[in-house]
């Protein structure tokens, strides 16, 4: 193709033209490959207003609840930058103290302390979503090249079961099944069975298990919840791509490495941007009601930490602090997540 029949063509299609290599022929910038794929269709006027009005309509309620409790407790932050005490009236009226309290939380016993926990909380969220995110992916390849149905879904419904039982429910299995045997610890015998060790172990008394221990409970809870999107994505992969490659003589396993998994890459890449908000978010219950003082230094996460300070030992401001921490950092998280997947060309959020 000549130069100028690609300037003829550039022109026509509102690209404009990069230059390519000496003597060779010159293609549109991605500057210009941008602006051309954006669809005029999808800017926002007041007749795709008007047509869409129920669907809006729809969303107001939830746009109301979003407003309601994410937005409107914010002005509770003032407590952070106050000596605040219940009963000496409103936020307004307390005494402010400036950043004395983010001082208090970041240096001294407090800063040891807050440090700790924000290692654990880091610790075991990281775990548990590696762990997670692994495991569904895989329980989700393997179901998918599950050809008999009724199994198939006797196999999805073991795995969803346990997302629907609290928290409570599964510390208390958890703590049973970490139990000695004489206890009903299954866990023990299975291990003393195979002779992997000599004696029980006290799983629930060791500061270096209690990482694992929360994973694994998540693991076994949402496992075959999580797995839902990613068979849905799989779904839509076009089924001419696995006729071509069995016709390129492919087989199951590379199939499903060469046209399985990159086609569900995308979603992958979202679901971790979303989660990353969430590292310092951690399961509240599992450290709650699977710690104790053998455990503390491994357990003790940002949300324990909160309730602790601000409900037992009454100091609210503190409590506050190490809110806005979290949320600050998450933010950051999400962004920073956002940010690597656009230089690695994946799909984002925004």
């Amino acid at each position: 193709m000549t130069d100028a029949t690609v300037g003829t063509l550039a022109t026509a299609t509102g690209l404009e033209p990069d230059p390519g290599p000496a003597g060779g022929s010159r293609a549109p910038n991605r500057r210009a490959r941008k602006t051309a794929a954006k669809d005029p269709r999808r800017a926002i006027t007041w007749d795709r207003v008007w047509a869409q009005r129920a669907l809006l309509a729809m969303a107001v309620p939830l746009l109301l609840y979003q407003i309601l409790f994410k937005y409107v407790p914010a002005y509770g932050w003032a407590i952070a930058f106050q000596d605040y005490k219940p009963g000496r009236g409103s936020v307004w009226t307390q005494e402010w103290v400036g950043l004395e309290n983010f001082v208090n939380l970041f240096t001294g016993v407090n800063g040891e302390r807050f440090g700790r926990v924000v290692v654990n909380t880091l610790g075991q969220s990281i775990l548990s979503l590696v762990v997670g995110t692994l495991g569904a992916i895989v329980l989700a390849l393997l179901l998918n090249e599950v050809k008999n149905l009724p199994f198939k879904r006797v196999i999805q419904n073991i795995t969803y079961m346990p997302h629907f039982l609290s928290w409570v429910i599964v510390a208390s299995l958890a703590s049973v099944a970490l139990s000695l045997p004489s206890s009903g610890g299954f866990i023990n015998q299975a291990l003393m069975s195979l002779n992997l060790v000599s004696e029980p172990v006290l799983f629930l008394t060791e500061p270096n298990y209690f990482w694992g221990i929360v994973a694994g409970t998540n693991l076994w809870k949402e496992l075959g919840w999580n797995t839902i999107l990613y068979l849905a994505a799989i779904t839509a992969i076009d089924p001419t791509l696995y006729e071509a490659a069995e016709v390129d003589g492919a087989g199951r396993y590379r199939k499903m490495f060469s046209i399985t998994l990159p086609g569900i890459m995308p979603t992958i890449v979202v679901l971790l941007i979303i989660n990353s908000g969430w590292i310092l978010s951690t399961n509240f219950e599992l450290p709650y009601f699977l710690g104790n003082g053998l455990v503390s230094e491994s357990a003790e996460t940002i949300d324990v930490f909160v309730l602790r300070y601000g409900y037992e030992l009454g100091n609210y401001s503190l409590a506050v602090v190490a809110g806005i921490f979290k949320t600050i950092v998450a933010v950051i998280l999400v962004g920073s997540a956002n940010l690597a997947a656009r230089r690695l060309n994946q799909e984002t959020l925004v």
